[in-house]
């Protein structure tokens, strides 16, 4: 699609996650299990009456709470971390963990499910290489704890531990956990950006075709205000052309007057063409909005045929429709797709009935691959190589064109659609022309048909357009 490729969306694409984490974020979580650790190591000595190593536990602890107070000195507070630096830092917070655990009984201590912590948050906001740098280390620091630990010991002498395959089914489960839940997370994390990507992408294209819109109503409005002194221009230039002809070089000047006057009103028509806002075009028969949205990619090369016809028992005339931005780019994107994918035509087939509205865009091209079929309208969709890619030298979808279409349309209250148009196991002798992609986008009637009385009564006088 068109804004899959355009300059202005690459920072939206996935490979741009970086510099996410505050450092600020990370500190605040590192004073809680600092609040955490010094708790648990204070009452299972004085309270429990555990042999715990104060000393080398206080030491690590103190270790977290220097390293905080050194980053807190020298960064600000809105300071954000790299992908590397947030990396490093959680690393620090799993070794000092890990440190503590080796202290406290290693497997033991039931506070080792905590070593899930810094790896659950690089697969919630790092990159998948740091968040494999994070779980193999985890996993391999938690397996030698698993032999190497200093006991934990009570005021009497007697040894804590657990049985052997409570330890292996201990290590086991906690193996399983950082695999699980780092997947888990950055599933949903993953997903949560992508959908919040696509959806900026969707507000600029939207933004960008009203903007559109708004500088075509200017010009509309424009040339409509500047007609009558354009034509009285052109009707005093001629009566002088004529008058001057005894004059050759004066009835010349005249003569040039007329023709810059018609060029004057040529312009502002080809420049109007991008789009109208004045009230005689904020509405147009629903046939014009569709040649609207097609007209791009009209000349390149691909029949585009328009058929529109009333449901049975529908009234036959054609229904006018309001005039949006979104309406029309929606549109304009799946014709595009189309377009790009077919052998030689598309269809746009329209039909009203007194409850909807409906289109069906239908290329004779390949088809959607029928594995991704259900998942056609996510962004950043990523597709297998295939045969059909020959139709688009170099394309690269993401997924982002028909997700911004999908969006769009919905916006105006449209249902969308995503099929084939037959079925792709017939034979060539049995395979309709209508073989294609086929995308149906159904309205209620009251979404965008305008009631009876301002589609056949006046609009009354142009208003000035307002920001």
């Amino acid at each position: 699609m068109a804004f899959t490729t355009d300059p202005a969306l690459d920072f939206v694409r996935q490979e741009t996650r970086t510099e996410w984490v505050r450092l600020r974020t990370l500190l605040v979580l590192r004073w809680l299990a600092i609040l955490g650790q010094t708790l648990t190591v204070v009452l299972a000595s004085f309270y429990f009456g555990l042999r715990v190593e104060l000393g080398l536990c206080f030491l690590a602890i103190g270790a977290s709470v220097l390293s905080n107070l050194i980053a807190m000195s020298i960064f600000p507070e809105n300071q954000r971390l790299s992908d590397r630096d947030a990396m490093l830092t959680l690393l620090f917070d799993l070794a000092q963990l890990s440190f503590l655990l080796f202290l406290t009984g290693g497997l033991n201590n039931p506070f080792a499910l905590l070593i899930l912590g810094p790896v659950t948050i690089s697969a919630t906001a790092l990159t998948l290489r740091s968040t494999l740098v994070l779980g193999v280390l985890a996993i391999g620091l938690i397996s030698l704890l698993v032999y190497f630990h200093i006991p934990l010991t009570l005021a009497t002498g007697e040894v804590l531990a657990l049985p052997d395959l409570y330890i292996l089914g201990f290590w086991i489960a906690i193996v399983i956990g950082i695999v699980f839940l780092s997947a888990y997370a950055r599933r949903i994390s993953s997903e949560t950006h992508s959908m919040s990507q696509a959806l900026l992408a969707t507000q600029m294209a939207l933004a960008r075709e009203q903007k559109l819109t708004d500088l075509g109503g200017v010009v509309a409005a424009a040339a409509h205000e500047l007609g009558t002194p354009l034509a009285t221009i052109k009707l005093v230039s001629t009566e002088l052309a004529e008058e001057l002809e005894a004059m050759p070089e004066l009835a010349e000047d005249a003569r040039l007057i007329r023709d810059q006057a018609d060029r004057c009103r040529d312009i502002m028509r080809s420049m109007g063409r991008a789009g109208k806002d004045d009230l005689h075009m904020r509405s147009a028969p629903l046939k014009e909005i569709v040649r609207e949205a097609a007209e791009p990619h009209a000349s390149r090369g691909i029949d585009i045929v328009s058929l529109f016809s009333p449901a049975e028992g529908a009234d036959p005339a054609l229904p006018t429709v309001w005039r949006k931005p979104e309406i029309i780019h929606g549109l304009r994107n799946f014709v595009q797709n189309a377009v790009d994918f077919a052998e030689a035509s598309v269809w746009i087939e329209g039909q009203w009935s007194a409850e909807d509205i409906k289109l069906k865009i239908v290329d004779d091209g390949p088809g959607f691959p029928p594995d991704l079929l259900g998942r056609l309208g996510d962004p950043f969709l990523r597709r297998r190589s295939r045969d059909s890619d020959s139709h688009r030298p170099g394309y690269e979808g993401m997924g982002l064109g028909l997700f911004i279409a999908k969006t769009l349309l919905e916006r105006s209250g449209a249902k969308v659609t995503f099929l084939n148009a037959s079925d792709p196991f017939l034979s060539d002798e049995d395979t309709p022309e209508r073989k294609g992609a086929m995308v149906e986008v159904i309205w209620p009637r009251d979404a965008i048909v305008l009631p009876e009385e301002q589609a056949t009564g006046p609009l009354g006088e142009n208003q000035p357009i307002t920001a």
